[in-house]
């Protein structure tokens, strides 16, 4: 018997096929599957419900819609599992087992692709199949073709340096058919950007040469003259043991005083002397102000 649910309008009714055996055993895999992933992070269980899921689907009768959301659906968890389980490489090749043929990806897939090898930094794999898929006729009427072309553009030809293919893809068909005017020209002013950012030399490039170099030659009068403020701060601790000299500004004068005296690069190993000298005087200020707490702490349970 059809499960239907009748409107109130006049002559209106919506019905749902009945629900067969494979249709149920298809709902009872992909359940499992999201539960294996989601529950209990068992990403190789999930993988391998979704494998069978889709040998399952072989069953169905192929004009039945419902067995190409299956079909998705069981790639979707399939994806994620993948690269849960770090195999990410092997996620389009695993895809285009499932349907044969580039353009015949549903888009939602298709995205997760690019951004799955955009993430691990192989975006040039998508590029031939996205391209592909963007350029199937049948395609531009599908629902997300437009976020397909987006993140074509900026996750694959953008970082890839292919300019005359953003352009052209803004610009052609592809572009007319996924962008509005307003986002194929600010489509252009990303494009554009990006060549000119490139094609810009580094700002200073003997920055970090000349970081280093005057961070090997500061004279030992800088470290004297840091270690003299500090000293006077360590000092001023020894006479205010009331509480009322504030350890937050105490942290914060030490910081300050560490980057405006010394701006230095902490991975550089000329820095590692006053790295050293700062953790020194922290270390005695620290116990100048808390070393009589933990003494009378001790004694009070010794009693």
């Amino acid at each position: 018997m059809s499960s239907c649910s009748t409107s109130l309008a006049p002559a209106r009714s919506f019905c749902s096929p009945p629900l067969t055996s494979s249709v149920t055993h298809m709902f009872s895999m992909l359940d499992s599957a999201a539960e294996q992933m989601m529950v209990h992070k068992d990403f190789q269980a999930a993988f391998d419900t979704c494998d069978r899921g889709l040998d399952s689907l072989a069953n169905m009768e192929p004009e039945d819609h419902r067995c190409a959301e299956f079909k998705a659906g069981f790639c979707i968890l399939g994806i994620q599992a993948l690269a849960e389980l770090n195999q990410w490489h092997g996620v389009l090749s695993w895809v285009l087992q499932q349907y044969e043929h580039q353009e015949k990806i549903p888009a939602k897939i298709m995205q997760m692709c690019i951004l799955l090898y955009s993430k691990v930094g192989e975006a040039a794999v998508m590029q031939e199949a996205a391209r592909v898929w963007l350029h199937c006729p049948s395609n531009i009427r599908v629902t997300g073709f437009g976020t397909v072309a987006e993140l074509y553009l900026l996750h694959v030809l953008v970082p890839l340096g292919r300019r005359d293919e953003a352009v052209e893809l803004i610009v052609g068909e592809v572009g007319r058919a996924a962008f509005t005017e307003d986002q194929r020209q600010t489509a252009l002013d990303v494009v554009e950007e990006k060549e000119r950012q490139s094609q810009e030399p580094p700002l200073n490039p003997g920055m970090g040469l000349n970081s280093e170099t005057a961070a090997q030659t500061v004279s030992p009068h800088g470290v004297h003259k840091l270690e003299a403020m500090f000293r006077c701060i360590y000092r001023k601790l020894l006479w205010s043991r009331s509480g009322s000299f504030s350890l937050q500004r105490l942290f914060l004068a030490a910081v300050l005083l560490y980057m405006l005296f010394l701006r230095l690069d902490p991975a550089l190993p000329s820095s590692f002397i006053w790295i050293s000298k700062l953790l020194q005087l922290l270390k005695q200020m620290w116990n100048a102000m808390f070393a009589p707490y933990y003494q009378a702490l001790t004694h009070s349970k010794g009693l």
